[in-house]
């Protein structure tokens, strides 16, 4: 008995299915009736679904079986599908490059959500209602001083950037009270 090794194997087209599914698919090539090639293309893709259950998570997860299963057949099944056969260049293309964020963060440490947010309270009406954001969020920009820091911050610098990411819109007093900066830091467990 001679011992076949996975490096005189042909590759696999897609592991994630393993060797097994690939010979079952090599052998449904074979089969000469289309009806019979059929009934095992379905299950087949029943199989392929068992092994990798995470696909059923996406809402396509049956076109992708199917179209797996054309992958690892090389285009060469010829079956009733319920989808229709991809082209063997869809593969091929590449996605479009994405391009790299060219906008400049003020303070890196409070990031670019913030000074969204500090832009979007214009947009809120009822003043008591955008009080309470504003102070939301001068204590998570507080937060993130002290997270990025670790120094202590006094509430002034906080209104002070505040006040200069809105463009001067935002002027806080001193009446206003932010949290301790105790309670706001990360603790680290000892």
């Amino acid at each position: 008995m001679e011992l076949e090794y996975n490096s005189a194997r042909p590759m696999l087209k897609i592991p994630e299915y393993g060797r097994n599914v690939q010979k079952l698919i090599e052998h449904a090539i074979s089969v000469t009736d289309r009806e019979e090639r059929t009934k095992m293309a379905y299950a087949i893709v029943n199989v392929m679904s068992i092994l990798n259950p995470q696909l059923k998570e996406l809402t396509d997860y049956k076109i992708k079986l199917w179209d797996h299963l054309f992958v690892i057949s090389n285009y060469q099944l010829d079956v009733d599908s319920p989808y229709p056969m991809p082209s063997p260049d869809a593969l091929k293309i590449k996605p479009s490059r994405i391009a790299y964020p060219s906008n400049k963060i003020r303070f890196k440490h409070y990031g670019k959500i913030i000074e969204m947010m500090i832009k979007e309270i214009d947009r809120i009406e009822d003043q008591s209602q955008k009080d309470e954001q504003i102070k939301v969020i001068a204590n998570f920009m507080k937060m993130a001083y002290l997270n990025w820091n670790r120094d202590t911050v006094t509430d002034d610098m906080i209104f002070e950037h505040l006040s200069l990411l809105s463009g001067g819109k935002i002027k806080l007093d001193d009446s206003v009270k932010l949290s301790q900066s105790s309670e706001l830091s990360l603790k680290t467990p000892s």
